[in-house]
């Protein structure tokens, strides 16, 4: 095969299901070996193992549906093979993934590497009451917010992909109100103030991370966690401050927005406003135990939990190869596997992730540290037998003869060029002492990249 093939897979997660598509948004993916794998054996398999135990616990308890794809049907059978087992160390908790999983190289089209960045929960202070001090409100879901096809009995509020607005007088639905209004006083008097907070930059924080946790001022932590916004894209706020030259791009950092904002009231709540998006939120615990609840609906893991686009499933594990400023603002090689438990409106394409940190302002400059390039492999199943399926997909039709065109000085050709075919990296090791045959036969397999259409969605921007 010469280039990348378009091409629709059909397998089965048992015989007695009918076939059907595997669609991933605009991606290809290509099966390699463990061995390929830079850093695989070095990691604690143990951690990721727990991590993955969790995403287990609340797969299981969702009814095993024919209708949510093969990746979820034969993540979902594993599961109930994972949920007794006990690996007492690391080498037992690789050999689990190794048997079980198969590591797929998976990347938008044309491209061979994605983008990582990195979140937190932010912890701040606040009050039950408004005060000089503790002047700005974190609001919950306002009850005129209203998303076009959702049922008013349903929990979950739609990220993306419907209108959301609030409705007229003559029961239209409209825009709703955006964050400068919003800002300027347009929910007041509804009584949807959760709680009080000192600084408005603590605020937009928690709404760019998408849960925080609020010490009331009796010591009492107040979990909060995302719910629902207002129906406008993010905008993000270092990029306008970029643009407007008020902080140069080269000493942009998370701490120093704070120190612009707090010196420029009045200039930052304009350049707030043109992020016209708001962030809603809900209480789910008091408590500082634990670390906050992902779109999964299990808690996170610092280290192990990554946020996707919402075209993978939950419980995926994925490992992750990047240089990363993870100790120090020095990049360092990270190779981790981590485990899919959460999503977000930022988080868009086939290799993009967002990785945990923990809570608190150390974790905070971690994850303020990372926009950086890296490589991932997802791993699947193996009863979805991702090699066979490709090997048995069907090559695409010849291309009809054209007779060359006529050539002409002041006439461009008629038909255009051919693209250049995609080069392939062959490792050494694999170069030398094949016979012709296999050899042909392993780089047919090494050009075997296939690519499915779906739809994306990080419920929480980044910066």
């Amino acid at each position: 095969m010469a280039g990348l093939i378009g091409a629709t897979l059909w397998f089965s997660a048992n015989t007695a299901e009918a076939e059907e598509p595997l669609k991933l948004a605009d991606s290809q993916l290509e099966p390699v070996k463990w061995s390929e794998l830079a850093g695989w054996t070095a990691d604690d398999h143990l951690a990721a193992f727990a991590a993955y135990q969790t995403s287990c616990q609340a797969l299981r308890k969702s009814p095993r549906s024919d209708s949510r794809g093969p990746i979820h049907r034969a993540l979902w059978n594993l599961c109930r093979t994972a949920s007794g087992l006990r690996p007492q160390d690391r080498d037992t908790a690789r050999a689990f993934f190794q048997e079980n999983f198969q590591p797929v190289r998976i990347a938008r089209l044309g491209e061979a590497r994605g983008l990582l960045t990195g979140y937190f929960e932010p912890v701040v202070q606040g009050s039950r009451f408004p005060s000089p001090e503790f002047h700005v409100p974190v609001y919950r879901r306002p009850r005129d917010l209203v998303a076009s096809g959702r049922k008013p009995t349903s929990q979950a509020f739609p990220n993306k992909g419907v209108r959301i607005g609030r409705l007229n007088e003559k029961k239209e639905l409209v825009p709703y109100y955006e964050r400068g209004a919003i800002e300027a006083g347009a929910l007041d008097g509804q009584k949807l103030e959760i709680c009080w907070l000192k600084d408005p930059f603590d605020l937009l924080a928690i709404q760019i991370e998408g849960s925080g946790r609020v010490i009331l001022e009796d010591g009492t932590p107040l979990r909060i966690n995302y719910d629902s916004h207002n129906g406008y894209p993010f905008t993000s706020i270092s990029r306008a401050l970029i643009q407007r030259n008020l902080i140069p791009r080269g000493e942009m950092s998370r701490e120093r927005v704070r120190e612009w904002m707090a010196a420029h009231p009045d200039e930052a709540a304009k350049v707030r406003a043109a992020n016209r998006s708001y962030v809603f939120f809900r209480i789910t615990g008091l408590t500082n135990d634990g670390d906050p609840v992902g779109a999964q609906g299990v808690p996170l893991t610092p280290g192990r939990s990554i946020a996707v686009d919402r075209l993978h499933e939950y419980g995926t594990p994925f490992f992750i190869d990047a240089d990363l400023p993870t100790e120090t603002p020095r990049v360092s090689p990270f190779r981790r596997l981590m485990i899919a438990q959460d999503t977000g409106s930022a988080i868009v394409g086939p290799a993009r992730a967002d990785l945990y940190w923990g809570a608190g302002d150390d974790a905070g400059r971690i994850a303020g540290r990372i926009r950086h390039p890296g490589r991932f492999v997802m791993l699947l199943p193996r009863e979805l037998d991702m090699i066979a399926a490709g090997q048995a997909m069907p090559l695409p039709m010849p291309k009809p003869h054209s007779p060359a065109p006529v050539a002409s000085a002041n006439l461009e050709p008629a038909v255009p060029l051919p693209m250049p075919k995609p080069k392939f990296e062959e490792h050494d090791a694999e170069k030398s002492a094949k016979p012709a045959a296999a050899k042909q036969h392993e780089n047919v397999r090494q050009r075997r990249i296939w690519r499915w259409q779906a739809g994306p969605s990080r419920v929480w921007p980044s910066w």
